[in-house]
């Protein structure tokens, strides 16, 4: 799972390499502007939002010019209101210039990450149910949404392929089966809890059998759910983890959560984000 060293590691290597894609030789229009010049400028929202991205942004003010100061009015996690100020910023107007658009990138998109999982955990409050992320990330960025999708009150489900096992369909078919391939994952990592995917109650019955730790109900309607919650209960010895998957959006949520699941796998929360709308302001410059 991810640590605070893998992240503060990712969270530099994500800002050098965002900064390399943007300025590569320099940035030419900063240059118009006098290296005395000391500028103050604040980011506000331009929409309601929950925040996320905050150590990327003090990354990029960081690598671009440790003479920039950050005074944040926000934290990560935290509900913003449209035209609220997120941050005031002081320091050379060159490297602010220089930094905004990378700052500003890293800060709309994680925002956007969080409060689409803020939707789907207030959909489900009042329930048992609690709303995972997936593995369905923009390339590179998984331990930036991760902790985007955390900040916004959701789950992280596993990190990657290597630090849990779920068996799906096309497992299932080369590995010969259900039993077969739960079977196989106990003997060649005993200590790792099994997690598979089932499309039937047929399935979830062999699955129980096999006694998996959790089920992955895929594509099950809401009466289907609630007859694998019963058919769990029943039959499971213990019962297992119920998660549902498929595509859910967020005017189904809320019923699949009544169903008695103890998870809802969500992919939009990574895949389908719409960048917050941030704004920076510049005060006027002064020269020192």
């Amino acid at each position: 799972m991810q640590t605070d060293a893998d992240l503060f590691a990712e969270i530099r290597d994500n800002v050098a390499r965002a900064l390399r894609e943007d300025l590569g030789g320099g940035d030419l229009t900063a240059q118009l502007i006098p290296a005395s010049t000391i500028i103050d400028a604040t980011i506000i929202t331009r929409e309601s939002m929950t925040m996320a991205g905050r150590p990327w942004v003090d990354e990029v003010c960081q690598q671009v010019d440790p003479e920039i100061r950050i005074d944040w009015r926000q934290h990560d996690g935290d509900v913003v209101a449209a035209g609220d100020v997120i941050c005031a910023l002081h320091g050379p107007a060159r490297s602010i210039l220089t930094a905004e658009r990378t700052a500003l990138n890293f800060l709309q998109m994680l925002s956007a990450t969080a409060t689409a999982t803020t939707e789907y955990v207030q959909a489900v409050a009042g329930t048992a149910c609690r709303i995972l992320d997936t593995r369905k990330t923009i390339p590179g960025l998984r331990h930036a949404q991760k902790y985007a999708v955390h900040c916004g009150g959701g789950v992280n489900h596993r990190f990657g392929l290597f630090d849990a096992i779920l068996i799906k369909e096309n497992h299932i078919l080369s590995a010969g089966g259900i039993g077969r391939a739960i079977e196989t994952s106990r003997r060649l990592h005993p200590a790792m809890p099994v997690e598979i995917e089932v499309e039937s109650i047929g399935e979830l019955r062999d699955a129980l059998r096999a006694k998996a730790e959790r089920l992955l109900l895929d594509n099950f309607s809401p009466d289907l759910l609630v007859k694998a919650v019963e058919i769990n209960r029943a039959e499971g010895n213990p019962p297992a983890e119920l998660e549902a998957s498929g595509g859910l959006t967020i005017d189904q949520i809320a019923a699949v959560a009544a169903t008695g699941v103890d998870y809802i796998s969500v992919g939009a929360l990574t895949k389908n984000i719409r960048a917050v709308d941030l704004s920076m302001r510049f005060d006027q410059g002064i020269d020192r």
